[in-house]
Parts: C-alpha cells; sequence; structure tokens
C-alpha cells in the first residue's frame, strides 16, 4: 500500500539533535535504512529495552511462564500498532519505533514503583514514567562516543512525548528535553504517534483480560457482564457451536483486538476525510485526533477498563504485591539517599553533590532496575521482603 501524504517521511524528518555525518562516513554503510527504521532498530539494540524482560505488566517476576512482563507486551503493542499503520497508509517503522519505546521509561514493579518513585521524588518535581522514557532516550541511554542518548529523530521524540496528546503542562524530565531539542509540545502530534497509543489500549486491555482469566482472577460470566466481550464471546460462540469453552478463550481475545482494530481504523479513515489532511504538519494543526475509537467503543473499551481495575488491578492479590512492591522501591531509594556508598561504582561516582539533581541521579537507578534486581538488592541492603507467595 502506497504512503499516504500525511504520514511521516522519513526523508522530511526534522532530523536529529546531534550530527552524526561529520567525519563518519561509515555511518552511511550500515544497512540500507531511513532514519525512522534506524530509531527502531537503535530502541532494541538498547539495554533499556532488554530490561523490560524483567519488568512487571501487572504480575511481579511470574511463576507462570505464560503471564506478560513489559517485553512481550511491548512487541504485542508494536504488532497491532504496525497492522493499523499500514491499513492506513501510515509510516509502520516510526509506528513500530513508538510502541516498542512507550515503555522503556517504567521503572521495577510497573505503577506500584511508579507511585513510590513520583512520592520520593515529590519535593524534587516529582517522577513520571513517560518523561522518564525521553530523559533515558536522550540522555541515561548512551551507547555513542560522541553524545549522549540514542540521538533518535525529531518525529520519534515527539510521538513519544505526546502521544496521548498536547503536554500544557510539562513536568521538569520532559521540560529539560524539550528545552534541548524542541517538541511543539503544544500540538497534536503525527498520527503514527496516535495509532501507537491506541495499540497500547487495545494490548493492555485485551492481554490483561487472557491474564487475568488465565491467574483466575475472575472468570468469564464475571467478564460478560461488559458489552464489548459479551459481543466478541457472541460471535465466538456463533462460529464455533460446538467448541468447548476452554478452548474457546484465545479466540475471545483475538475477536475484542479485531473488533477494537476494526472500528479504529473505520472511525480514523471517517475523521481522516471530515479534516482533509494534505501532509503531516495538518494532522498537527487538526486541534483534535484524527485517530481514535468510536464513541461506542470508546465507552465499551472504558467499561472494560473499570472491570479490569475492579476484578484484577483491584485485586486483593495485586494490591497486595504492589503495596509491597512499592515498600521495596521506596525503602531502596531512602537507602541510596542515606548512604551513597551503596550504589554502583559507575553511579556513585557521577552522582551530584546538589539537590535536586541528587535525588534524580537516585532515581534513575533505580527505574533503570528490573523487578528481580530491586529484590535482591532490597534483600542485601535492608533485609527480608514482604512479598506475598503465588504471582
Amino acid at each position: 500500500m502506497s504512503r499516504a501524504s500525511f504520514a511521516a517521511d522519513p526523508a522530511r524528518s526534522r532530523g536529529r539533535l546531534h550530527d552524526e555525518r561529520r567525519g563518519e562516513t561509515r555511518n552511511e554503510t550500515r544497512g540500507p535504512r531511513d532514519a525512522f527504521q534506524r530509531d527502531r532498530d537503535r530502541i532494541i539494540h538498547s539495554v533499556a529495552f532488554r530490561r523490560l524482560r524483567g519488568k512487571t505488566q501487572v504480575f511481579v517476576a511470574p511463576d507462570g511462564d505464560h503471564f506478560r512482563v513489559r517485553l512481550t507486551h511491548s512487541l504485542e503493542v508494536a504488532q497491532i500498532g504496525r497492522t493499523m499503520a499500514r491499513a492506513l497508509g501510515l509510516n509502520e517503522d516510526l509506528t513500530e519505533a513508538l510502541c516498542l519505546a512507550h515503555d522503556i521509561g517504567h521503572p521495577p514493579f510497573g505503577h506500584a514503583g511508579e507511585e513510590a518513585l513520583e512520592e520520593a521524588l515529590a519535593p524534587h518535581g516529582g517522577f513520571d514514567h513517560n518523561a522518564q522514557t525521553l530523559r533515558l532516550l536522550t540522555r541515561l541511554e548512551s551507547p555513542y562516543p560522541r553524545f549522549a542518548g540514542l540521538n533518535l529523530t525529531w518525529e520519534t521524540l515527539e510521538g513519544l512525548a505526546k502521544h496521548n496528546g498536547p503536554v500544557a503542562e510539562p513536568g521538569w524530565a520532559l521540560a529539560e528535553a524539550d528545552a534541548e531539542f524542541p517538541l511543539d509540545l503544544a500540538s497534536w502530534p503525527g498520527l503514527e504517534a496516535q495509532i501507537s497509543a491506541l495499540a497500547d489500549d487495545i494490548a493492555y486491555d485485551n492481554h490483561d483480560v487472557d491474564d487475568g482469566l488465565r491467574a483466575g482472577l475472575f472468570d468469564l460470566d464475571a467478564l460478560l457482564a461488559v458489552p464489548v466481550a459479551a459481543e466478541a464471546w457472541g460471535r465466538v460462540q456463533e462460529r464455533f457451536p460446538d467448541q468447548a469453552t476452554a478452548s474457546l478463550l484465545p479466540e475471545l481475545i483475538r475477536e475484542q483486538i479485531g473488533m477494537m482494530v476494526g472500528d479504529v481504523l473505520e472511525e480514523t479513515r471517517r475523521r481522516i476525510a471530515e479534516a482533509s489532511p494534505e501532509d503531516i504538519s495538518d494532522i498537527r494543526e487538526a486541534g483534535r485526533p484524527l485517530a481514535g475509537f468510536s464513541a461506542e467503543m470508546a465507552a465499551g473499551e472504558r467499561e472494560l477498563k473499570r472491570f479490569l481495575y475492579a476484578h484484577m488491578y483491584g485485586h486483593r492479590a495485586v494490591a497486595d504485591l504492589s503495596e509491597a512492591c512499592k515498600s521495596i522501591v521506596a525503602g531502596l531509594f531512602a537507602a541510596y539517599e542515606a548512604d551513597p556508598r551503596a550504589l554502583p561504582d559507575d553511579w556513585r561516582a557521577n552522582l551530584p553533590s546538589e539537590y535536586p539533581a541528587r535525588a534524580r541521579h537516585i532515581a534513575d537507578f533505580l527505574a533503570g532496575m528490573t523487578d528481580l534486581y530491586a529484590i535482591r538488592a532490597y534483600r542485601r541492603l535492608i533485609g527480608p521482603t514482604d512479598l506475598p507467595d503465588g504471582f
């Protein structure tokens, strides 16, 4: 399928913060890749991306091999994102890069770890995993000899900063990235970023349903009280009337994903036809998102999220686990702040002497930890954890 006129074009990219062409002709021979393909590959090859295999999606260091972690979630988001980008004539490589990197700033233990760092950094500007993604990719992950960060294109950084929409009041980490390489935070991003955000919603809604059913946190009867799930289940039963219920649960997840993807494509095409954008600048200046669910599906998706918050994220077993994990991150922050000698040599050598930079440096170290690394560090520095048995 040919690319739409309003898709992101690597040949017209606003470029990278650091010019990589100076005296480095070999750089141009590293494969026939355009700028967005290079961004995607830099993300995949980064240490931070590899660490996602050890970071919580919902379950911490799960005993079962089939539960999702941040890495598998990101891969599933990328698959859904590429599918929608291709159908809409958008840039698949930029969409994939945004999907793969969208959670790379998450600390260990998911939202529990983020809450702990937000509280610890409250006197120092706070913590936000979206902003931490930008900080990590522009400063902390530094595999190149001449500059800090991965030196990604403006379009990739813009999409990561604004994939949920314009940012009116950026926190300190995003403000720093924006000051160094202005990202036009007040406007909407391109459609590739808008699609990546929807792919994230579709992936975690449906795959958390899958994991929740697998873990026994709720059953099919409870789920079918949600209209979008009931509709999908009805379609599945109509196609496979003689199959056992257990064998059809994977088909239910596929059906729900298909329904949501189809709805996004239909609604986004309708909005595009209405707005008649000629190029990507028209997307950014539209004043509203041009990709999205229909009003009916948006309401259904919100109801599915409410179900998951009530029956999965708020389940007693998951809530108890989250509190224990939050205590681990809070305890580690306090321990490193009280005795920086406990930090690894390279982190201790670069520890700022003044606040807030000092606290933010410790938070950077903590945010990079995997779940098991944080658990081991806590046990070594502080003592036994209160992690419950099970997940």
